[in-house]
This record gives C-alpha cells, structure tokens and sequence, in this order.
C-alpha cells in the first residue's frame, strides 16, 4: 500500500516518526513536507497529500499539523478528499468503515506518538463497509459538483 504523508512544522516531528514507522512495517510511503522544523503553511501540504491520494497516486493519506484541524480542513478542499481528523482509536476506525475516507489528520499537540501510531495503523487497516454507507459517501461527493446547492 502506498501511503502519502504531510505536516507542517508543528505536526514535523510527529511526520518523522510516522513515516519511519510505517516504511518499518512494509508501506511504501510518499513524504511530502515539510522536511524540516522551519515555519510553514499547512493548506499547501495538506493540498498535497490529499492531491496525491485523490489523483490515484496513493491509496490513503496521513497529515499532521498542531491539531490537526486546519490540515484537515485545508485539505478537504481538494474535491475527492475525504479528511477525517482523528486524535483517537474509535473514530479512526468509523472514518473508513463508514465514511470512506482516504486521509487522516492527527494532532502532534493532541496525542503522543503510540496513539499516533496506532490511529494511523487502524485507519489503514480499516476497510469501507459500503452497505447503508455507500449512498451517504456518494452524498458527500455529489456536494462537490460545481452546481451542488446543500439542501
């Protein structure tokens, strides 16, 4: 599985550690950025990873920023993206199993790094479960049609 992962300066340190971790467990893995601990903005790298994943380049992605909140919002921009932030084992899981989503957003500031790395290892492991999901994941992505109006 190919996996693409992206931080900003907060989440870095915590992207290190990840990534380190998941090439250790056999996941072919895409870093893009930040590559040092110098401020940046996160919009462009979570845009990146998010890119990469809706594009077929990787099959899921992992950011990190301080909350990652902001990561996740930036990167639900990018139409196809499903980003769900998870700074917890429950909602990790539930992300894929129901929502389908193709990236997870962690905190570096929210959670150590053994949570870290066993949200991301349930989030990869997890597989969508379709079912009664499946029409609400198309839902989510009709909204992304250039004339979808919310109801």
């Amino acid at each position: 599985m190919r996996v693409a992962i992206g931080a900003d300066h907060a989440g870095f340190e915590l992207k290190q550690f990840l990534a380190h971790r998941l090439t250790a467990d056999g996941y072919d893995v895409v870093d893009l950025g930040t590559h040092g601990p110098e401020s940046v903005d996160y919009p462009e790298y979570g845009a990146a990873v998010a890119g990469k994943v809706v594009a077929g380049d990787a099959d899921l992605g992992v950011l990190v920023c301080g909350t990652g909140i902001g990561i996740g919002i930036a990167a639900n921009k990018v139409p196809g993206a499903r980003v769900a932030t998870c700074n917890d084992l429950f909602t990790a899981r539930l992300s894929r199993e129901h929502n389908d989503a193709n990236v997870v957003a962690l905190g570096s500031r929210v959670v150590g790094q053994g949570v870290a790395e066993e949200i991301v290892r349930i989030f990869l492991q997890a597989e969508f479960q379709a079912g009664r999901h499946q029409r609400r994941v198309e839902k989510i992505h009709a909204l992304e049609a250039p004339d979808a109006v919310p109801a």
